[in-house]
């Protein structure tokens, strides 16, 4: 089934800011294709096709894609949105549990783009937005293992642009803030917790659960994706909402010593 629309892939879409980019790209003309691991008992938005796929599985990945070329005819954009948070001190967070949050967070999405990069190439264009952080950029005391997968779709990101530029493709980053999902209270918890640091964890949870209640509404992303999957000229990077820009713009031009004091002040951290 070839469709003279423009057709966007959006993974994690079964709720929040992916529910809320794939109802976008819908308003912005396109066939979306929505994923996420159970999709069979929900019921997708108006325009959307809900697709089952799970980004830690090679299987699941080169089956759906091959499914979304074979119904619509192609894929103009990704976006690899699929992921999960993670709390809990480095101590407390085991190799296992590690590997698997990166599984998800940076390994799913090498999946995806490895999946459609072949099929992009020989139509000659396609987008690949990547939802990277703020946290992509600066550090998060008690959240290190999600920082540190922000931080590689980061650099994988903006190397791989330069790679596949020349075949009409680009690789582009967005940068949230605090958004208001349930993204908190589906953080994997630590699986090795620690009596030492278990108050500095409650008062995280604390900080964690004020931002997100005052944090950007998901359509605040959700405009920055679609503008970087339509932008006749794209930039490399997308921050969504005016927290992240404040954010970013402080870590590029905030001394490295006041920035430091910045984040534990913001952390309510000794010091």
């Amino acid at each position: 089934m070839a469709t003279h629309r423009p057709v966007a892939l959006v993974t994690g879409a079964s709720s929040g800011i992916g529910n809320t980019t794939a109802r976008a790209f819908v308003t912005a003309g396109f066939e979306v294709i929505g994923t996420g691991r159970s999709t069979s008992g929900l019921t997708p938005p108006a325009g959307v096709t809900f697709l089952d796929l799970d980004v830690t599985s090679d299987e699941s990945v080169t089956a759906a894609v091959q499914e979304v070329i074979e119904r619509f005819g192609q894929i103009d954009v990704l976006v690899n949105n699929a992921g999960l948070g993670s709390a809990g001190a480095v101590e407390e967070n085991s190799v296992t549990q590690a590997q698997s949050l990166f599984n998800l967070n940076f390994f799913g999405l090498v999946r995806m783009t490895k999946a459609v990069l072949p099929h992009m190439r020989a139509q000659g264009r396609g987008r690949i937005v990547n939802l990277s952080s703020v946290l992509g950029v600066i550090p998060q005391p008690y959240m290190a293992l999600y920082v540190a997968a922000k931080h590689a779709i980061e650099g994988y990101s903006e190397s791989l642009d330069h790679e596949v530029r020349e075949h009409g493709v680009r690789v582009l980053l967005v940068e949230p803030g605090y958004t208001r999902t349930a993204f908190d209270a589906n953080a994997a918890q630590p699986d090795t917790p620690l009596p030492l640091y278990a108050e500095r964890r409650r008062v995280f949870d604390e900080v964690v659960a004020a931002a997100m209640k005052t944090g950007d509404d998901p359509s605040v992303v959700a405009k920055e994706i679609v503008t970087a999957a339509t932008a006749p000229k794209p930039k490399l990077r997308y921050t969504a909402g005016p927290l992240a820009s404040r954010i970013t713009t402080a870590r590029r031009l905030v001394p490295a010593g006041i920035f430091d004091k910045q984040i534990r002040r913001f952390n309510r951290m000794p010091g």
